[in-house]
This record gives structure tokens, sequence and C-alpha cells, in this order.
């Protein structure tokens, strides 16, 4: 009876605690400490092994909410943007050599170009819309050589021909350098550029963006002269042009 009456004031105390009474723990420790010998029964036992249990789960509450919540991470700083610098990119005269159209894609020509290497490079440009492929073979144009190349519906493109276009992008225009300049020689921006550093591998243009820097500082003036920012963009018989866009990026 005294076992039985025990189990009760246990399961009362485990009420009350729900309720907002004492501790399951203190509850526990009490009934333990003056009837230890209900848990000598079966089913004593089981009561004890289930007021443990309860005591296990409580103390695990009480640590939870007593622990300190970390506050999160700070997220890591952005990289900082590159500085535009068209001295960075390898810009120079090219002379196309073969030109056809892409075989896997209507709006892409795929040109030979020579840039004053030992062997002309291949770059695909989508000018197919824009200019009719007898214009342009054997045509001179300024061609951006260190950026890594792409693959462009199955052929690697190893750099790019700088055009000039209107902002719905209807009409395009390959830059042009003066019939005289030197096939390879690199273009510079203004007087000063002569003196120009190397160009940035294109690793490094790539991964630092540089391309994306100097881009929308590209433009065409009034007179349809290529320019970044205000400096107009030189090669040793003078000034590159688009053919009439005026205003106009490139890219």
């Amino acid at each position: 009876m005294a076992s039985q009456m025990n189990v009760r004031r246990g399961a009362g105390q485990r009420q009350s605690q729900r309720s907002g009474a004492p501790s399951i723990v203190a509850s526990y420790r009490l009934t333990h400490h003056h009837h230890r010998g209900s848990s000598q029964t079966p089913y004593g036992a089981a009561c004890l092994a289930i007021r443990v249990q309860e005591q296990r789960r409580e103390q695990s509450l009480l640590t939870c909410r007593s622990a300190p919540v970390e506050a999160p991470a700070a997220p890591a700083p952005d990289a900082p943007a590159a500085e535009a610098d068209p001295a960075s990119m390898d810009i120079r005269v090219g002379k196309i050599v073969k030109v056809e159209k892409h075989p896997e894609a209507d709006s892409l020509y795929v040109e030979q170009i020579d840039v004053g290497e030992t062997e002309p490079r291949t770059i695909v440009s989508g000018l197919v819309k824009f200019v009719p492929l007898e214009e342009m073979q054997d045509r001179k144009v300024i061609v951006l050589c260190n950026l890594k190349p792409r693959n462009m519906r199955g052929i690697k493109s190893n750099g790019m021909v700088l055009c000039a276009s209107n902002d719905a992008h209807d009409a395009v225009e390959p830059l042009a350098p003066p019939a005289e300049a030197p096939v390879g020689e690199r273009v510079y921006f203004g007087e000063a550029g002569k003196t120009q550093a190397a160009p940035a591998e294109p690793n490094r243009v790539q991964k630092k963006k540089l391309w994306e820097a100097v881009q929308p500082l590209l433009k065409t003036d009034g007179d349809a002269t290529a320019r970044f920012k205000d400096v107009v963009m030189l090669t040793s018989a003078g000034p590159v042009r688009a053919a009439s866009l005026k205003g106009a990026t490139i890219a």
C-alpha cells in the first residue's frame, strides 16, 4: 500500500510541475530519498525508471535554455572592385584573313585573324546580321586578345572583335583602325599611353574582372571616335573609329 501511495504522490508531483509547481528533479529526489524501497518491486522500478527519464529530459531542456546563443558569423567582405585601367587590356590591330559562317549557328562568323603572332587566331563573332561576309574578308579590325578562350557553339574563340553598338543593339559596327596601322600593333589611350605597361595575363583578367571594369567606360564620341572616358583610342597611324555610330557602347 505504501508503495502505491508513493507512486500516486510522485505522479501528483509531476502533474504539479507541469502547472508551475517545483521541478520534477526536486520531486524525484524527495520521493526517492524517502521511499527508496518502492523501487524494489517491478512496479516501483518501472515508475522509478520513468521518473529518471523525465529528470534527464528536464535537465536537457534547462541546459539548452541556459546555453548562450552564438551570434551568426559576419559575412565575408566583398572583394574590392577592380580599378578600370585600359592598359591592363591587350587590344591590337588585326586583319581578318579568312571568314566563314559558323556551321552550328546562323548568327555567328568564324574568323581567322592575324594579330601579329605566328599563327592567326580563331575568333567567333556575332556579326552575321550586321556585316556581309564579303565585307569581313581582309578587313582590319580591333581585337581584344587577353581574354581566356571561350567555347562558342563547339568552336573555341580566342579573343573578341571590338564593335560599337547603339542602345537597342540593332546597329553594330566593328571598330576600324586607320588603313596604315600595322597589324599586331597594340593600341593605346592618349599620348601618355604610348609608354603603357604590359597587359595582364588572361587568368588575371578573368579573376579580377578587369575587362568588366574597363568595358563600360569605352564609348564613341560625337565624331564616332573610340574613347576610354575622355581619352582617345590610338594607333601609331591615328585614332580608332566606328563607321558612323556616335555615342555608342563599345564591346
